[in-house]
């Protein structure tokens, strides 16, 4: 799709979706013009080596082949030094260290669900989209970022995803589109082919070709579980293609969007300071900068993206130089008027006693009180409006915007 025809299926959707949105329930004004996108990372990434505990000495003992060095200035595959406790992977050093600088972008460890330990990724990503409490029935019809809307007057939600999500299902009829495609690197068949020709008329022929037999299945294995778990997600090398056309979009037609980037469940090799998650966080910085570039100074003063994922992951690393599924996380806040430069919400000290059962970070501040003392700043929401987006919620006012 071209853009000119991108903006006509845009254009097509958006007027019978908006005037459903504000003829809704209008309760209360956006203080400001502010813009919202949530971007979420399908897949659970590796937290612990984003926002990397480098006074922990726990932590290097947990990633022998994994960690993040120590700051260092003579060492480009370093952490970027934050504070005292925290650095910054260094594949974010030329995206978004300089936000930091700035003040426009804060992280908040130790986030997640504090109800919901299943660590599976379809049922934790459905309770985080709905933004209702684990106990009880959920209401599948009823997204968090939906009810946001209904509570806003000239709001203009959109989800950047292939079919509405979850987070956006409810009554107003929201408009979804897709920017991207997955690209997918491909097992070199050709190659594969090639070797086991040269071994055909050897005693080793079987061996060779029951090898390549197995490693087929281990990748499909675990490309199987990355497409589940992306749930149609764009890929991060796609995002970073098509951030910039949603930072145009959200600049000159709607105030709340959505997109979901898959691609972050690391099992095996994941890499340090380079390798697949390292490639992955680069392509999802310089995105999010592209963002920054593309929607302007003006409106990026006005924005606030935040950055989630279902869980974050195992703090140890496993036998394949992996991480397995997880609880707490880190999020990220990033915007033009964030009072940012700083690592905000509660924090303990990263050690083995401070462990979530032993295995993964906890949670200390919960997405819904965390996104509900954010959208009160934002939009000046009254506490009756906060409870009907996020019922039986305290709003954590972290003092971001």
């Amino acid at each position: 799709m071209n853009r000119r025809d991108l903006l006509k299926a845009v254009a097509a959707l958006a007027p019978a979706a908006l005037t459903t949105t504000i003829a809704g329930r209008v309760w209360a004004a956006p203080a400001t013009d502010a813009k919202l996108l949530v971007v979420f990372l399908r897949g659970a990434y590796d937290a612990a080596n984003v926002l990397v505990p480098v006074s922990s000495s726990f932590y290097y003992e947990s990633r022998p082949n994994l960690a993040i060095a120590k700051p260092d200035v003579g060492n480009p595959n370093s952490a970027v030094v934050l504070d005292a406790d925290w650095g910054l992977h260094p594949a974010l050093r030329d995206s978004l260290a300089p936000l930091w600088t700035n003040r426009e972008i804060a992280f908040v460890p130790f986030a997640g669900t504090s109800d919901d330990t299943t660590r599976s990724h379809f049922e934790t990503q459905d309770t985080i989209e709905l933004g209702q409490s684990t106990k009880g029935s959920r209401d599948y019809r009823s997204g968090f970022m939906s009810r946001l809307a209904a509570e806003l007057t000239r709001v203009k939600p959109i989800a950047f995803t292939e079919q509405l999500p979850l987070i956006f299902r409810g009554q107003a009829e929201i408009p979804n589109i897709a920017l991207g495609n997955v690209g997918k690197p491909g097992v070199d068949d050709r190659q594969a082919e090639l070797i086991k020709q040269m071994y055909a008329k050897t005693k080793l022929a079987s061996a060779v070709a029951e090898g390549f037999r197995v490693r087929d299945e281990v990748v499909k294995s675990i490309a199987d579980e990355m497409t589940e778990a992306n749930r149609g997600a764009v890929s991060p090398r796609g995002f970073e293609l098509s951030a910039r056309r949603i930072g145009r979009l959200m600049r000159e037609q709607f105030n709340l969007g959505f997109v979901d980037v898959g691609g972050w469940d690391t099992h095996v090799n994941q890499g340090a300071a380079t390798g697949y998650l390292a490639d992955r966080l680069g392509e999802l910085g310089r995105a999010l900068a592209g963002f920054r570039e593309e929607i302007g100074p003006a409106a990026w003063r006005d924005s606030v993206v935040v950055v989630i994922s279902e869980f974050g992951r195992t703090f140890r690393e496993n036998g394949d130089r992996g991480t397995d599924h997880g609880h707490g996380s880190v999020y990220w806040v990033l915007g033009g008027g964030l009072n940012g430069g700083r690592i905000a919400g509660e924090q303990i000290k990263v050690a083995q006693p401070s462990l979530f059962e032993n295995r993964d970070y906890p949670v200390l501040t919960d997405y819904r009180a965390l996104f509900a003392g954010l959208v009160q700043r934002m939009y000046g929401l009254d506490a009756a409006a906060l409870q009907r987006v996020f019922a039986g919620v305290r709003p954590a006012d972290l003092g971001l915007v």
